[in-house]
Formats: structure tokens, C-alpha cells, sequence
């Protein structure tokens, strides 16, 4: 089964259950992955690029939440916080700041990075290969600060 497959099955049982915040975020879900299909993408969508899509609505509903506590606005926050906890559940494990610092290390020597000018090599291969379980601006942060203690 597929991750957008499990996506509509879970729909149905929120339905159901009458979670009415766990089904708007999975309809949320549901509604990003359909416009990605309709945008003109000649090929079907796999649970990697599913993945990434509900990546990107993690972080707009925490952005969104720090928006409106710093409005005062505690419910709305709770309500995006909610949301985002609830498309979580589909996103692989992130890795800890140590495990992330000691993949990095790992491409560094590989890459035979030596100094923060050769941060892009390093970027390439991290990215690619930390894809969905570790931020994009976090990896960046940590390998800038790894490349600038040598």
C-alpha cells in the first residue's frame, strides 16, 4: 500500500471515528498531493515526493502556529500544532542532532570537504541522501558549522 493510499484509507477511518482535526489535516494531505498531480507532472507521484509534500505542510502549520501565538491567538495555534502532529505520524523518524552530525561527518570525509568553500559539494550528496529524515536548513546549519572548525 502506498503512502497516499494509506493517506485515503486513514481519511475514511477519521470519517468514521469523527476526528474532525485529524481529518482535516489528512484532507490537507490529500488535497496537496492531487493539486502536485494536476500541476503537470508527466509521472505518478511515489511516497518520496508524497513525503516531501507533507514536509512542506509541516512546516507552514508550524510557522503558522508561531504566527498566531505570537497574535495571541492560542487556539488557532493549538489547532495548527494539532494538524501538524497529525500528518507527522506519516513522516519517516527524524534523526537527532547527533546521529545528523555524524552522517555529516560521514559525507564530509567522503567528499573530502576541508574548508566551508566546498559546503555546496557537501550540500549535494547530504540532501540527497538525508532526504526526509533530517531539514534542509538544519543540515546546512550543521554542516557550516562542521566545515568552519577545520
Amino acid at each position: 500500500m502506498t503512502l497516499e493510499q494509506r493517506i485515503n484509507e486513514d481519511i475514511k477511518q477519521a470519517m468514521l471515528a469523527k476526528q474532525p482535526e485529524r481529518l482535516a489535516a489528512l484532507r490537507a494531505v490529500k488535497a496537496a498531493v492531487l493539486l502536485e498531480k494536476t500541476a503537470g507532472t508527466a509521472h505518478e507521484l511515489t511516497d518520496a515526493d508524497v513525503v516531501r509534500i507533507m514536509q512542506k505542510l509541516v512546516k507552514q502549520r508550524k510557522e503558522s502556529a508561531e504566527v498566531y501565538a505570537a497574535a495571541g491567538r492560542a487556539e488557532l495555534a493549538a489547532n495548527e500544532s494539532a494538524e501538524a502532529g497529525y500528518i507527522e505520524e506519516y513522516l519517516p523518524k527524524q534523526l537527532s542532532a547527533e546521529e545528523l552530525e555524524a552522517a555529516l561527518r560521514d559525507i564530509i570525509a567522503q567528499t573530502g570537504a576541508a574548508s566551508p568553500a566546498d559546503m555546496g559539494k557537501v550540500m549535494g550528496v547530504a540532501s540527497k541522501r538525508l532526504a526526509g529524515r533530517a531539514d534542509g536548513r538544519t543540515i546546512s546549519e550543521t554542516v557550516k558549522r562542521l566545515l568552519g572548525n577545520r
